[in-house]
């Protein structure tokens, strides 16, 4: 029987993507629709690793979606157990929240294709240790997190301190969107006339393909934490 990979979606166009097309076939893998109302295993039996996306709510707005307070629990439980977590833009946030750390406003709000760099422990890391020092990658935030204690920041930028940690052994936090991909992007930003899609599309392909390479090798290096 497949392990299964389970998978948080916190909206219906925040989907996997390159998560999605780099285990497909080899995992069972089990969306849970939490905008839908889907509900949260009771158990964590035959899980290998979950992956919680993005989305735009933010951690404290409990009231308004119900379903994070019940995430942040389970994710609690997921750390303890020690299965491996990816958390992409709100799912590093809730990370963050879950590990006790401060999830707040960043200092300005990034969106489009920026680069961020390995710090000195990230270089030292199982997963960032694989990368080139500096990556292309896509932000859409406006809040950052605090780095928890027992835990290591990875990767940095000039626009937002924290871009990456991991906590304890198998929890990674990324703020950026490592599971974008070239009709992601244009589904999120195509139907808009601002200046800034204008901008952001005119580069798509080409940042595509990079941030794919990276994610082929975030992925790959993330699957030997339960491979």
């Amino acid at each position: 029987m497949k392990r299964t990979i389970l998978i948080l979606e916190h909206t219906k166009s925040e989907g996997p993507g390159t998560i999605a097309d780099y285990f497909s076939g080899r995992y069972d893998l089990q969306t849970i629709r939490l905008w839908d109302k889907d509900s949260l295993p009771a158990a964590l039996d035959n899980i290998a690793a979950v992956a919680a996306m993005g989305g735009p709510m933010n951690v404290y707005e409990e009231e308004k979606y119900p379903f994070l307070k019940a995430e942040n629990e389970f994710i609690k439980e997921v750390v303890a157990s020690g299965i491996p977590y990816l958390g992409v833009c709100l799912g590093a946030q809730l990370l963050a929240k879950a590990c006790g750390a401060s999830v707040r406003k960043n200092l300005v709000k990034e969106v489009g294709w920026s680069e961020i760099s390995a710090t000195p422990e990230g270089r030292h890391d199982r997963i960032f240790s694989l990368l080139p020092e500096k990556i292309t990658v896509f932000q859409w935030h406006e809040d950052t997190f605090e780095i928890p204690g027992n835990s290591v920041r990875l990767a940095t930028s000039p626009a937002c301190a924290n871009q990456a940690f991991v906590a304890g052994k198998n929890a990674y936090g990324l703020q950026f969107h490592v599971e974008a991909t070239e009709s992601m992007v244009k589904e999120w930003f195509g139907r808009e006339n601002e200046a800034v899609s204008k901008e952001i599309l005119s580069n798509n392909r080409v940042n595509a393909a990079k941030t794919l390479r990276s994610a082929k090798t975030i992925l790959g290096a993330f699957e030997r934490l339960f491979a």
